[in-house]
């Protein structure tokens, strides 16, 4: 039998704890979860759960008390300079609100372009042609670089979010409640395009979630955390169809339905 090839994780937490100066119980404790190239990953449970930690974790905003992060199978370093810019090239995030994440000084051109800048990949003249494929990838009118985010309802913010997030093409895409601050409608269309997104570019996503109908429709695999731990783990359809822990039926059972 030939052997199954194995891939290196692109993102990997290895007994991740996190204990805030001054804090009693750590925040995380014990996490160990990887993520292959072009898969998703969600990270589920209520507020307070450390799903948001996690992310700070895998975004290097926030440095493990013990375990490791390692990111193609090295282990990250804040204070390795030369790592840390391949890292920021190729993991980029999507926040939860739409409305404080963009400047609103700043035009949604030079917003979009920040990260290209920022990364040395170009100048303000190069960036253009790549900050107008941006946001019409997204769905945006082709004067939208020159207007402001207030001239934009919520979710064409958080298309221009996402067209930050993805304007120098990254590998990783980390989201944070990316759609829980919009209306049903408009959340259903974010949806939309982080999926085409994904299967056009081979995104790897990670995605912080309560929003258990989101998790299903882009996520292959999930992970429930309760108070810091990872109770439950697997492919979406087997956790979110027949969880294995209490705690994530309890999650499942408080989704609310309409009657019968």
């Amino acid at each position: 039998m030939t052997p199954v090839p194995q891939t290196t994780p692109v993102l990997e937490l290895s007994d991740a704890s996190l204990r805030y100066r001054g804090s009693g119980a750590p925040v995380v404790r014990d996490v160990s979860l990887a993520v292959e190239s072009g898969r998703s990953l969600a990270l589920v449970g209520e507020s307070g759960a450390g799903k948001t930690t996690l992310l700070r974790l895998l975004l290097g905003l926030a440095r493990p008390t013990s375990g490791t992060v390692r990111f193609d199978g090295d282990v990250l370093s804040l204070r390795d300079r030369e790592q840390m810019r391949r890292f920021r090239r190729s993991v980029q995030c999507v926040f939860q609100d739409p409305y404080s994440s963009l400047d609103p000084r700043r035009r949604v051109g030079g917003i979009v372009a920040e990260p290209l800048r920022s990364l040395g990949l170009d100048t303000r003249r190069t960036a253009e042609p790549k900050v107008a494929e941006a946001l019409e990838r997204v769905g945006l009118p082709a004067d939208a670089a020159e207007r402001y985010p207030h001239e934009f309802s919520g979710g064409q913010r958080q298309r221009i979010a996402i067209a930050r997030a993805t304007v120098c093409h990254p590998r990783v895409l980390l989201a944070d409640e990316p759609v829980s601050a919009l209306d049903v409608t408009t959340r259903i269309k974010v949806v939309d395009l982080l999926a085409e997104l994904k299967q056009e570019r081979g995104l790897t996503l990670v995605m912080v979630s309560h929003d258990l109908s989101v998790v299903a429709s882009l996520c292959e695999r999930t992970a429930v955390l309760e108070r810091g731990v990872v109770v439950e783990h697997g492919d979406t359809a087997q956790v979110l169809g027949d969880p294995a822990h209490p705690y994530t039926r309890r999650l499942i059972d408080s989704v609310p339905r309409l009657p019968a």
